[in-house]
């Protein structure tokens, strides 16, 4: 009988305890037969009075009854005409939890009915929330480091930015695949927001736009993917390094180039003039303005922004199948953890997120336990209680022993031993050589002499 090694998080959401639970369940059952003891040596024994406890497994249907209907329930959750939809309000709390009829009739309740009429769809009312935090918050503080700057106060404002970046970005990377959040008669403050936070959280304008959904996404962590991690030996400090030096001072070039070699001239142009106007805006405001407030306000974020976004999409994309890395679910890996997923909307379903870009951010745990046998054939990779900045830092500390405690096995990952998933790991996160790249991907992918 097969055991996880840690407990779940208390705070994982309600989808995913669901997933974590049939998972969990799936693994339980493996090598779990009936141990039946024959009535005429139980007749014999001394004990035969003893009353015997079996552990019967469920059968298969047993199972898959249960899993369809966890479906169906996940399904309606995100329904605003079922009975039980539930909208998300805020990151740590859910909502049937806060029960003070107080709070939810005078506040709660009129906030969540207002906010509904101004989102694009129902279940995204925390985007509203974050939205007027980072208004109520994010802007004052900024305004007031430029006309009166404090040492203290640029710390702290730095440090909330830190704290805001991953819920932001990942409200923007609904916002850049779906062309929008809110509903379509607040078009224009749609469109503006992000002008005017993207800065604060350490973006460039629409450099997140141009990269993630015009590059990444078409690229596929490929050969031709700038931020492709198949070059690199993904548990080496020196390679991690390189990889992100490179994103840090060469993505402004890179991508525009990018664009061009493959004959994309307007969004080469599009990419290289929001980035460079946005390098233009910020030594203005350091030239001309307040050179102390700038720093706080848009160049640290901007620098730790970029480390996160590496150290992420790193994570992300360590473990590449080496049968057949082109497979989005052998190239990408799925985290069930409450940072990437009751924090930042789901971004642990990474998998789920490439094989559809589309597909809302409350729809990932659904789709995933859907597909959960695809995954199981197709040896996806799925890891629990880590969320993707540990996962790389333990990798690049070499604790495969950890990781291989952090996954959650599926299919023929099941019979593994400990030892097994560790050097299964460790195959998937070696560089590929240009021959291989030749093989797997084409020769005008490579780069041989």
């Amino acid at each position: 009988m097969g055991k996880l090694h840690f407990p779940p998080a208390a705070d994982l959401t309600t989808a995913d305890k669901l997933v974590l639970a049939h998972l969990q369940k799936d693994f339980e059952q493996i090598d779990s037969k009936p141990q039946t003891v024959p009535v005429d040596a139980a007749e014999e024994s001394d004990d035969s009075l003893t009353k015997r406890t079996e552990f019967v497994s469920p059968s298969p249907e047993d199972t898959h009854e249960s899993e369809q209907q966890t479906i169906a329930y996940l399904k309606n959750l995100n329904n605003p005409k079922s009975d039980v939809f539930e909208t998300t309000v805020f990151s740590a709390w859910d909502l049937p939890d806060l029960k003070n009829p107080i709070l939810r009739k005078w506040i709660i309740d009129p906030y969540v009915k207002w906010a509904k009429g101004i989102v694009r769809t129902e279940t995204d009312v925390i985007m509203i929330t974050h939205l007027l935090t980072y208004l109520c918050t994010s802007i004052p503080s900024a305004l007031y480091l430029f006309y009166n700057f404090h040492w203290w106060h640029g710390v702290l404002h730095s440090a909330v930015q830190l704290y805001y970046m991953g819920p932001y970005t990942l409200l923007m990377h609904q916002h850049i695949h779906m062309r929008g959040v809110l509903n379509k008669k607040y078009a224009l403050i749609d469109t503006v927001f992000p002008y005017i936070f993207d800065p604060l959280m350490g973006h460039t304008w629409n450099s997140y736009f141009f990269h993630h959904v015009k590059h990444h996404h078409i690229e596929g962590n490929g050969p031709n993917d700038l931020s492709s991690t198949i070059r690199y030996q993904r548990d080496s400090v020196l390679h991690f390094l390189h990889y992100v030096g490179r994103f840090y001072l060469l993505v402004w070039f890179d991508l525009p180039r990018y664009f061009l070699r493959n004959k994309k001239t307007s969004l080469a142009l599009k990419a290289g003039g929001c980035e460079i106007a946005n390098y233009i805006f910020l030594y203005s405001m350091y030239k001309f303005v307040n050179p102390n407030a700038t720093i706080f306000v848009f160049l640290i974020p901007l620098a730790l922004m970029r480390i996160a976004l590496m150290t992420g999409n790193w994570g992300q994309h360590a473990f590449v199948d080496e049968v057949e890395p082109d497979s989005d679910f052998r190239s990408s890996i799925t985290l069930i953890d409450a940072p990437s997923n009751r924090y930042c909307y789901n971004d642990g379903y990474h998998t789920s997120h490439h094989l559809n870009p589309l597909r809302h951010w409350r729809d990932h745990p659904v789709a995933f336990l859907s597909q959960k046998q695809q995954y199981s054939d197709e040896h996806a990779l799925v890891f629990y209680n880590i969320d993707y900045f540990m996962l790389t830092i333990t990798l690049l500390s070499k604790n495969y022993e950890h990781l291989a405690r952090c996954l959650v096995p599926m299919g023929e990952q099941m019979k593994m031993t400990m030892e097994d998933r560790v050097e299964m790991l460790k195959r998937k996160t070696r560089r590929f050589t240009e021959e291989e790249i030749a093989e797997k991907w084409g020769k005008q992918y490579a780069k041989l002499k």
